[in-house]
């Protein structure tokens, strides 16, 4: 597999705060963006931060401050656990750079409303995790519904259910506190997904449990210590589009084992089965009236590998060429708000009507791909 060169781009310097375990995929694929330089990293452990700049050939590694107050710094990527993103993406709008975050955008709605209200006020640019919607797989199914192969959408699935991440992640005590859980961890990839093709969500209507109250970590130096579950570990819940369709949605960490569809779209025509929203490629499959069997659709070239990363070179476009941003702060905040109608439809046992909405980001140029994977 080897990188293509494309036509000449203009550069933005970037930063990357945190250097844990979804950085090495952001700093394989960043420093290779035609669009973006990496210019520094930055990590509460230093000794971290300095293996990861040698192994990516990152120039700098400062201090946290430091990297805040780096002039030659236009943005910063933030890769910090959830509970800090809030705090990470305002200091960094405080100190002039555009930011692009993990998901989600950050664990209240309160602090979700200050980043955007900041980024407006300081005419700075927000952007967001998952970018997998940009994947050739996703994009695909966004152009099979735009044709109309499945005429109008008119009900969905969205079916996350597996077991906790205490069963192989060394540090999983994050995820069964406020901000975790199944649809704060994997949430944002199947809410964003559904939006991307069905359009902004209207209302919602959920249950949320916590099934048990104890999670013993299996590996890692963490091995046997016992952790309190903090924040709901299954909710089922149904959301209603603004354009009609309505959608059921179930995201777990109780379930050990499954045999049912990331995400199904099921339009009057037919339907499309959508593949895992936390990958980039297919397999696409779909099954119109009238036919006996699945086909599988042919996959846009493109993004078909993980690609995560591609959000912050698109959001770098939109900034320096004035195209769509598409991985964009209001498409992050419309998925906060809907996780969190969730848990309180659950509270209060009614629908929840979201305030927000979004805009359906248009299909990626598949003629100005940033890079190209080519065999």
């Amino acid at each position: 597999m080897q990188w293509k060169e494309g036509h000449d781009m203009k550069k933005m310097n970037v930063g990357i705060i945190g250097c844990g375990n979804i950085s090495d995929i952001y700093m394989k694929n960043c420093t290779q963006f035609q669009n973006i330089s990496v210019v520094a990293c930055a990590d509460l452990n230093e000794t971290l931060a300095k293996e990861k700049a040698v192994k990516y050939g990152i120039p700098s590694v400062l201090s946290v401050q430091e990297l805040f107050a780096y002039p030659e710094i236009e943005m910063i990527i933030n890769l910090t656990p959830p509970g800090i993103h809030a705090e990470i993406c305002l200091k960094a709008l405080e100190h002039g750079k555009h930011v692009y975050t993990e998901k989600p955008l950050a664990v209240s709605l309160e602090d979700g409303e200050k980043i955007l209200e900041a980024a407006t006020k300081k005419g700075l640019a927000i952007g967001a995790a998952p970018d997998t919607f940009l994947g050739a797989g996703i994009q695909t199914c966004q152009s099979l519904i735009e044709q109309g192969k499945i005429g109008d959408p008119v009900a969905a699935t969205a079916l996350m259910m597996k077991s906790g991440p205490e069963q192989w992640h060394p540090n999983p005590d994050f995820f069964y506190q406020p901000g975790g859980g199944p649809l704060f961890d994997m949430g944002p990839y199947y809410l964003t997904t559904l939006i991307q093709l069905l359009g902004p969500i209207k209302r919602v209507a959920a249950s949320a449990k916590i099934s048990f109250h104890e999670r013993t970590i299996q590996s890692g130096e963490k091995q046997g210590e016992t952790i309190t579950v903090n924040t709901p570990t299954h909710l089922s819940g149904t959301l209603d589009f603004e354009k009609g369709p309505i959608a059921t949605m179930v995201t777990s960490f109780d379930v050990w084992a499954t045999n049912t569809p990331f995400i199904e779209i099921y339009g009057s025509e037919g339907t499309i089965s959508v593949p895992d929203p936390n990958t980039f490629g297919g397999p696409v499959l779909m099954k119109k009236k009238n036919q006996e069997e699945w086909q599988e659709v042919p996959l846009l070239t493109g993004y078909q590998h993980n690609s995560r990363g591609m959000g912050v070179s698109d959001m770098v476009s939109a900034i320096l060429d004035g195209t769509p941003q598409r991985a964009s702060g209001e498409l992050a905040f419309h998925v906060l708000e809907t996780m969190h109608a969730f848990q309180q439809s659950s509270r209060l046992g009614t629908h929840i009507k979201l305030e927000s909405t979004c805009k359906q980001a248009p299909l990626l140029d598949m003629k100005h791909l940033f890079w190209e994977k080519t065999k």
